[in-house]
Order: structure tokens, then sequence, then C-alpha cells
């Protein structure tokens, strides 16, 4: 079995008050990603995601096509320590 990876993904855009995180979060559960994405001060949207290196491959792509209602200008990705997430869950605004 292939070890978890892990992504931090930020999207900048027009990604908040279009429903990016909940479409974010069924496309997660949808692939068995584990993690949680919220929305940024800075009008971002911020996710922590873990998952075979193939899936998360596969929905970083998704995040840079986006779903209708957004507009996704630049999707930023770095590889990040796996930490063990249950699941996927959408979190408020810190």
């Amino acid at each position: 079995m292939e070890a978890p990876s892990a992504f931090k993904i930020r999207i900048l855009g027009r990604v908040q008050g279009v429903g990016f995180r909940y479409a974010a979060y069924k496309e997660a559960v949808r692939r068995g990603i584990r993690g949680f994405v919220r929305n940024e001060r800075d009008g971002s949207v911020y996710m922590e995601v873990e998952g075979s290196r193939e899936i998360l491959d596969a929905f970083t792509e998704w995040c840079r096509k986006g779903f209708l209602g957004a507009h996704v200008e630049k999707v930023i990705t770095e590889e990040a320590p796996v930490r063990g997430f249950q699941k996927f869950e959408i979190q408020s605004l810190i």
C-alpha cells in the first residue's frame, strides 16, 4: 500500500462567497481525501489534504479548474508533513 502524501493548497481568485469550500468538501469526500478547507482573511481558500499522491494530484487539478461560479486565478501547492487527519471537514475562518 502506498504511503500517504500531504499537500497544503492555497487557491486565489474569486473563490469566497461562491460555494468553493462546499464544492471542495464534496470532491474531497468523493475521492477519499482527508484534511480540511477554510476561507482565509485575504480572500483565498486554504486546504490541507492527505491521501495517495495520485489522488492528491488529481484533486489539485480539480482545484485549478474550479467549478461553476468560481474563478480560480492561481493554485499554490506545497508538500506537507502527514498529520493523520481522520476525515475531511470545512473549517471556519480563523
